[in-house]
């Protein structure tokens, strides 16, 4: 029986090692943290379901546009477009506590299923002491298989060290008993973004620095712009083309100095300034694990590090941050190791998602691909307030947007602000990991009214009339 040890029980481990058991392997898993790793106790679990709190704070403030009237909205019999927005009130503490709860029982529900498999788990830290040969304290596990997966932790700024009081990472941010007043959030990337959305929604006041002219510089421009629209339209304050130098704790609040001379000040400060991988001091290089510059693990597509036997998968090797990704190359390394027949990982395929309100989603090739010529291609947006169903419900924010190739009409990628856009996108997915062609999208049922109407629309004003 071919014995298989993964260092890591996140997103990649976990279903490595339910792919490894499937296929007959003796699996243990050395996990340091708890089963789900990060992603499910301090990242991408606690802050969905601090987002999802967040947006359903927004559903009630605009209820009034609806005609609900709730706490101290609008007078009884007064026009929906003249309300005024509905009292919220968050309890933070109480919010905070569900986060945990629920991250603690996805936790304790995946450890659950991975003993159910047969699988063993052993508390712990590993580390290689030989490409076979995995130490825990005094113990050493022999194995035929080594998978890492040991994840990544936020990265530090010298000048703005987390003190878990006022300077905070996100990983703090569920043990604060009171909302943050006025929360500077530091880094406009993706995480920076979704919290400054969801703060700015429960209640804080934020300031967003960004050191681009604009905000989630690596997505789709035109959704980035809409989203900080938004953002600008809810009393978020964005500063861009402004690089925090450093963040000081004051006592009672903080202080940010920009580059530019400039000082913010504020109750909190929330620093989301990149990741830096869970590689030291494990082994990997004293076994012949190939880093690069930056601490992460190199590997193929099939998940191989330099070093036989060993492989690696999630956001310590730094392919994708996304936990989807990370599962897939857990599977990948599985199936390869194994004997499976198996597809090499193709990034073009991933779908990925902003958890803003409205969300932004997207996959595939870019417009920028076509815009710079990498892609020959057409592209087709359609604004998501001509929509009816986004009528309905009062969403004038977004659009769909479609790209195919430029003779074939072969779907290449797509991307979705509105709401939802994290469940819309999947119908684009499977376009383009099956090379569907606009053809044959516009000729499928979507519901009427649905959102998923404007992705049909979409494909209908990129089919070509054939020629006579």
């Amino acid at each position: 029986m071919t014995k298989v040890v993964i260092i890591g029980g996140g997103p990649g481990g976990y279903e490595a090692a339910l792919v490894a058991t499937q296929l007959g392997a003796e699996v243990t898993v050395v996990d340091r943290d708890g089963i789900g790793g990060a992603c499910v106790l301090t990242d991408c679990v606690p802050s969905k379901t601090m987002i999802a709190t967040s947006v359903r704070s927004t559903y009630v403030r605009e209820a009034a546009k609806l005609g609900l009237n709730i706490g101290t909205g609008g007078a009884p019999g007064a026009g929906a477009e003249s309300a005024g927005p509905c009292s919220v009130d968050v309890d933070i503490a109480t919010v905070n506590a569900r986060v945990k709860r629920l991250a603690q029982a996805q936790s304790d529900d995946t450890a659950a299923r991975l003993v159910k498999e047969g699988v063993e788990i052993i508390p712990g830290e590993g580390r290689l002491v030989d490409p076979r040969i995995v130490a825990v304290g005094d113990r050493r596990l022999h194995a035929d298989v080594v998978l890492v997966s040991t994840g990544a932790h936020p990265r530090e700024l010298p000048t703005a060290k987390p003190d878990g009081d006022r300077i905070l990472t996100w990983r703090q941010l569920y043990d604060l008993d009171e909302l943050p007043e006025k929360l500077i959030v530091v880094g406009s990337g993706v995480t920076g973004a979704e919290f400054a959305n969801a703060y700015q929604a429960l209640g804080s006041e934020v300031t967003l620095v960004s050191s681009r002219d604009h905000v989630m510089p690596t997505q789709d421009v035109d959704a980035a712009k809409v989203l900080e629209g938004v953002f600008r339209r809810s009393g978020m304050t964005v500063l861009s083309n402004s690089r925090a130098e450093s963040v000081t704790n004051t006592g009672d609040g903080v202080r940010v100095a920009i580059s530019d001379g400039r000082e913010i000040e504020g109750s909190h400060c929330l620093m989301t300034v990149g990741m830096i991988p869970n590689t030291a001091n494990i082994g990997l290089e004293e076994t012949g694990v190939r880093l690069d510059k930056g601490g992460f693990v190199q590997v193929d597509r099939v998940s191989r590090t330099s070093t036989p036997g060993v492989y690696a998968a999630g956001d310590c090797t730094g392919v994708n941050m996304l936990a989807s990704v990370a599962a897939m190359q857990g599977r990948i390394a599985m199936w390869h190791a194994l004997g499976e027949a198996v597809s090499p990982l193709k990034l073009s395929t991933v779908a990925s998602t902003v958890f803003t309100h409205p969300e932004l989603a997207a996959v595939g090739a870019s417009e920028e691909d076509v815009r710079s010529g990498r892609v020959d291609a057409r592209i087709v947006t359609l604004p998501l307030d001509t929509n009816p169903r986004a009528k309905m419900n009062n969403s004038k924010d977004g659009f769909i947007k479609l790209i195919c190739r430029q003779h074939t009409g072969i779907v290449l990628g797509g991307v979705i602000v509105g709401p939802r856009a994290s469940e819309l996108i999947l119908g684009v997915s499977i376009a383009v990991q099956q090379r569907l062609t606009v053809d044959e999208i516009a000729h499928t049922f979507a519901v009427y009214p649905s959102l998923s109407g404007s992705v049909t629309e979409a494909a209908r004003s990129l089919m070509q009339a054939s020629p006579e």
